[in-house]
């Protein structure tokens, strides 16, 4: 399956911000836009939300450490109490090391594979790739053409008068 795109090609990086906002301004989708480098503000000219990657990573933390702590207490009150050196079985306080340990490794994890899933990065996935130089030297728009809604010529003559260098029309297999 193949899907259109239209990629405007920048030398700088405040060209590409005025344009993204721009663009966003008079209403046009943006799907994408590629930098060599993080660029300050890109993400709220986008009008992207906040990441909730953060809340993948605290609720699996969360479980981890109940998973960890009724684990522990199991085995060493349910399933095998054992007196040691007269302890109480239900010693917490021994138990808190490899909970935080099993805390901070389904949190690290599932925010892995949360960001693999959220970003399509599946094994045997193909790269979108638009130009040889877009991770290099240049900065790319990058407006999907998902239906007629998007008029090519409008946005072609908008993204040269933004300080485009370059606009083409791609196709890209998914």
């Amino acid at each position: 399956m193949f899907k259109r795109y239209l990629v405007g090609h920048f030398r700088e990086e405040d060209a590409l911000l005025g344009a993204v906002r721009a663009m966003r301004e008079r209403g046009f989708a943006i799907e994408d836009v590629y930098s060599p480098y993080a660029i300050h503000g890109i993400d709220e000219a986008m009008g992207l939300r906040r990441s909730r990657l953060p809340y993948v990573t605290f609720l699996a933390g969360f479980v981890g450490l109940a998973l960890a702590m009724a684990f522990q207490y199991w085995t060493s009150v349910v399933d095998w109490p054992i007196n040691v050196g007269g302890k109480p079985d239900n010693s917490t306080l021994a138990w808190l090391p490899v909970a935080f340990e099993i805390t901070v490794l389904l949190g690290a994890l599932s925010t892995v594979a949360a960001f693999f899933l959220r970003s399509r990065l599946f094994p045997g996935s193909r790269a979108r790739v638009f130009h040889p130089r877009v991770t290099s030297d240049t900065f790319a728009l990058v407006l999907e053409q998902r239906d007629a809604s998007l008029d090519e010529p409008q946005a072609r003559r908008l993204l040269g008068e933004l300080g485009a260098f370059a606009v083409e029309s791609k196709e890209v297999l998914c």
